[in-house]
């Protein structure tokens, strides 16, 4: 494997860099398996990093600066998602081994810590979950966010958190905390509330109502959040009445907004969702192909009436308009049925 773009000095353990031969993190790490039923078959490579604050690149078109990534690959195994090919830098592919082979910066938490006590650092906003999820299984065995959270808090440092997961609310007093100090906000990804397509797509993750309890918890104990409606998947997720109960639902967990993101298939998620597509759904292969072509992008029309039409659903239902969550044990209304994949749907 590569990992020269992760090293440590050999005698600083991850310090400042200044002394010592620099080593590849593989050799300082352990690969570790746990026979349990929720990570057989997986591969645990405890790392310590020697930066863990990462500055997102000048091109990007993120409203963020910088990031926090305590893990790289991901067990929600979602079919889609666009950081796989991060996972052929270190000379895994980007299908089975980015579910499966996960690098834990064990060391994360006390990296936060001294790189936001650094003298060159401004305080700027911080986001975490937009590479790989932050709260994925792992996190609930590593254990990293509590100490990343409390470094946060005690610098009184902005932050926002997007996930898919459940445990968020294990951190909730940090979160309140942190919040007493500084700028915090929280987003929950759901793309569709259908249950059918959550359990092919996103096998690893909770339920698309588990994710809206989750909204509606954190927005009762006033942590700000927002839905995520990432990605809405073309034919499968984008009928109006689809859009129209994700919009429904996360204004019922009092979501603070709702914005939508269209599938992108860039190089190393194409290739792995294409092959899910022609098992799952082959008569979408020739569809698809017509939709992207050979770029990562569905057409920019397609993508603006989704955005537009979901846009107006939550102005239809009051998103943000001042509405406060729903008692966390209200029912949420039962998601609709999974589609045929006959029933093609481009608005």
């Amino acid at each position: 494997m590569r990992w020269d773009h992760l090293r440590l000095s050999e005698d600083d353990g991850g310090g400042d860099g200044t002394g010592g031969a620099a080593v590849p993190l593989i050799e300082r790490g352990v690969a570790r398996t746990f026979d349990t039923p929720e990570f057989r078959g997986m591969t645990f490579y405890e790392v310590r990093a020697r930066s863990v604050v990462n500055a997102v690149p000048k091109a990007s078109r993120m409203p963020f600066r910088w990031t926090i990534n305590p893990y790289r690959g991901c067990t929600h195994a979602c079919v889609y998602c666009f950081a796989r090919k991060t996972h052929e830098y270190l000379e895994m592919d980007a299908g089975a081994d980015f579910d499966s082979r996960i690098v834990v910066k064990v060391n994360a938490a006390e990296r936060v810590r001294a790189e936001l006590a650094a003298p060159r650092w401004r305080g700027e906003h911080i986001a975490m979950g937009t590479n790989v999820d932050c709260y994925q299984r792992a996190e609930g065995r590593y254990r990293l966010m509590p100490g990343i959270l409390a470094a946060l808090r005690d610098a009184a440092n902005p932050f926002s958190i997007l996930t898919k997961g459940s445990l968020i609310l294990r951190d909730l007093p940090l979160l309140q905390e942190a919040a007493e100090r500084t700028r915090v906000s929280a987003a929950v990804s759901v793309g569709s509330v259908d249950a059918g397509l959550w359990r092919l797509v996103e096998p690893g993750t909770p339920s698309p109502r588990k994710r809206l309890e989750v909204c509606a918890r954190l927005n009762e104990a006033g942590i700000g959040c927002s839905v995520l409606m990432g990605p809405v998947i073309p034919y499968l997720s984008d009928s109006p009445a689809q859009l129209e109960a994700a919009v429904r639902q996360a204004a019922e967990a009092g979501a603070t907004s709702v914005s939508a993101i269209t599938l992108h298939l860039r190089p190393g998620a194409r290739e792995w969702f294409m092959a899910w597509l022609r098992e799952h759904h082959p008569r979408l292969v020739v569809p698809y192909a017509r939709l992207y072509g050979s770029g990562a992008y569905a057409p920019q029309e397609y993508q603006r009436r989704i955005s537009a039409r979901v846009r107006d659903l939550a102005d239809r239902y009051g998103v943000g308009a001042g509405r406060r969550g729903p008692s966390a044990h209200r029912r949420l209304p039962a998601p609709p049925a999974a589609p045929a994949a006959e029933q093609l749907s481009l608005l």
